[in-house]
């Protein structure tokens, strides 16, 4: 089978291996299509995420979908042939933050695309049955890779307890974003604001239900003057880039609520604590997605208009670089790329 891997800041080679078999309770699936997420371009382009380091080489992905090829010893309820999501993240299932629901921060999780575990840039991968999803009937492979990032803006929303008829400003709207706008629409916001330097994207935030958007020249005064100095019931910074996580303080009303869903890039971050402090401003920070996959799924066959249009590129697994290198230059109004393991007609 042919692998993807990352072996350098902005260098991806590939390889050839054998496929893996599967141990008992564990299922080797095709990867159909595989997402590319804000996390593996920060992988490419910085060496790392935040304060974890890249360990080369290594394979990422973690957005895919796929086709189950064989089940190992003690699996029930998947055959081949059933057409599936796959879930990346391993959880223990025993400490305490997983027996109190909160698997996300499970104590011994593992995540496929972070050392040493590979991730989904390859053409077959084993993983525990519990960590698949049905894809539903009619979606298409490419489409359903946007059930990962969904699952993490709706459990953003766990923190951000979007109220009917609450205003909201979004910073960023790359796919994580985009889709953050669509989700604080149907939690009922009235008003959302979105903050985003590139155009096609301001455009995109648009067609997901931003109400209005604005460049990144004059953030803070945009919006207050759209929110008439009141400020937003909530921030959520799905970009973490420059001084954004303080850019969502001074836009926030008193006792709102600010939520930080991007990763910055840098180790430290300066933070403007007093203003925080002041308005007495709920902050919180998300880590991934805790038992959403399902009810993005839900929304996504719901409302195929709304989300399968975020995925505006297709390329074969040979044209990984190049993909990436499209995503680094926000190129050819390039919204979300997903990579095609097994080949297939580009877009």
């Amino acid at each position: 089978m042919t692998i993807a891997e990352l072996v350098d800041i902005r260098r991806f080679r590939l390889v050839e291996g054998a496929p893996p078999a599967p141990g008992p309770g564990e299922v080797l699936a095709r990867v159909e299509a595989v997402g590319i997420c804000g996390s593996d371009l920060h992988n490419f382009m910085e060496g790392g995420i935040g304060d974890a380091v890249a360990v080369y080489p290594m394979v990422l992905g973690h957005e895919p979908t796929g086709v189950v090829v064989e089940c190992g010893h003690g699996v029930t309820g998947w055959a081949p042939g059933d057409r599936v999501v796959l879930e990346p993240a391993i959880y223990c299932y025993h400490c305490e933050f997983c027996l109190s629901g909160r698997h996300n921060v499970c104590s011994n999780l593992r995540f496929m695309s972070v050392a040493p575990d590979p991730g989904y840039f390859r053409q077959f991968v084993t993983l525990p049955a519990a960590n698949l999803l049905p894809l539903p009937a009619g979606m298409g492979f490419d489409e359903g890779t946007v059930f990962e990032p969904l699952a993490v803006a709706l459990h953003s929303l766990t923190f951000a307890d979007v109220k009917l008829g609450e205003t909201v400003a979004v910073f960023g709207a790359g796919p994580i974003g985009l889709l953050t706008v669509a989700a604080v629409k149907l939690a009922g916001a009235r008003m959302v604001l979105v903050v985003e330097p590139v155009a096609h994207r301001r455009e995109m935030a648009k067609a997901m239900g931003a109400d209005e958007v604005f460049d990144a020249s004059e953030p803070v005064q945009a919006v207050l003057g759209a929110t008439r100095g009141r400020g937003v019931d909530v921030a959520i910074d799905c970009a973490a880039k420059e001084d954004t996580i303080n850019q969502c303080l001074h836009v926030t009303r008193n006792a709102g609520r600010v939520v930080i869903t991007g990763i910055p890039s840098e180790v430290k971050i300066p933070l403007e604590f007093h203003v925080l402090r002041r308005k007495e401003i709920r902050f919180y920070n998300v880590r991934r997605s805790n038992h959403t996959s399902e009810l993005a799924l839900e929304l996504m066959a719901e409302k195929p208009h709304l989300f399968a249009p975020l995925v505006t590129h297709a390329r074969g697994l040979d044209d990984v670089q190049g993909a990436f290198e499209l995503l680094e230059r926000y190129g050819d109004g390039v919204g979300k790329i997903v990579l095609r393991p097994q080949g297939g007609v580009s877009m």
